[in-house]
């Protein structure tokens, strides 16, 4: 893929997706389509644990939507590609764990594909912002997100406002999991990954599957569905060679061989 906006590399387990759009990394319809196939690629194949999604550059993560392609033509509604905008926001079954690096400006659109993954990490030089009042839209996905991972207030006032916010804060709020010097960012994120790639990847399904199952849902239901085996993650999990080896590794005093099945 190196004449496409998109760079991968794998490294056993775990596949790094970096976005190369100079010089803001934002996304256009034809981006966002090579990013659902490669994320959907990802989530098929069983050799694959874990992704890391990241942005050349130093400057920008991700600007968001493409407004100089929209201005040639690019339609707002128009055909995202199998994952929505960005590869992830509406990609079905995606129940593999995506760890997101952060570095330097994150807005609009690139703020909402943040907030598909699973962890943010974040440089110290980070900042993140919904400017999307001031050009008169709605920043839609991120206002179903946003109030949902942060206080409401300032979600709100991210929302009706535009303001900025810088990693320190972002972080205080709970929207990150951890702030980095800009020369670790790299190094944090793959030894987060390479840890998250170590373990179970069948409760890793499970999990993620159960969350966005129980989203909508009241705790008695949700947890009927986990009992009864009615989700289809949490039934193979149960079924697995994974469950019994976990047990026997317990009882034996040794670390678990984890197979994914």
């Amino acid at each position: 893929m190196t004449e496409t906006p998109i760079k991968t590399r794998r490294e056993g387990a775990i596949l790094e997706v970096t976005l190369d759009r100079p010089k803001a990394n934002a996304i256009d319809l034809v981006t966002s389509r090579v990013m659902g196939e490669v994320f959907r690629d990802f989530r098929d194949d069983p050799e694959l644990r874990v992704a890391i999604l990241r942005a050349a550059g130093d400057r920008f993560f991700c600007a968001g939507w493409d407004l100089k392609a929209a201005n040639d033509g690019d339609a707002v509604d128009g055909d995202y590609g199998i994952g929505g905008f960005g590869g992830l926001q509406e990609l079905p079954q995606m129940n593999k764990p995506v760890i997101c690096a952060v570095n330097g400006i994150c807005c609009g659109g690139g703020f909402e594909l943040a907030l598909s993954c699973d962890l943010i990490v974040a440089s110290e030089t980070a900042s993140f912002a919904l400017p999307e009042i001031r050009s008169g839209t709605v920043a839609d996905a991120a206002s179903i997100k946003l109030p949902k991972r942060i206080p409401y207030h300032v979600a709100m006032d991210m929302l009706l406002t535009g303001r900025w916010i810088d990693a320190a804060e972002a972080h205080r709020w709970g929207l990150l999991r951890e702030v980095v010097a800009p020369e670790k960012l790299e190094e944090t994120v793959w030894e987060l990954a390479r840890l998250i790639a170590s373990g179970p990847p069948l409760v890793y399904a499970a999990i993620k599957e159960v969350v966005r199952d129980a989203e909508d849902s009241k705790f008695q239901d949700a947890l009927n569905r986990i009992t009864k085996r009615q989700l289809a993650t949490v039934d193979r999990l149960y079924s697995s060679e994974d469950q019994l080896e976990g047990a026997r590794a317990f009882a034996e005093k040794r670390d678990p061989v984890w197979k994914g099945r």
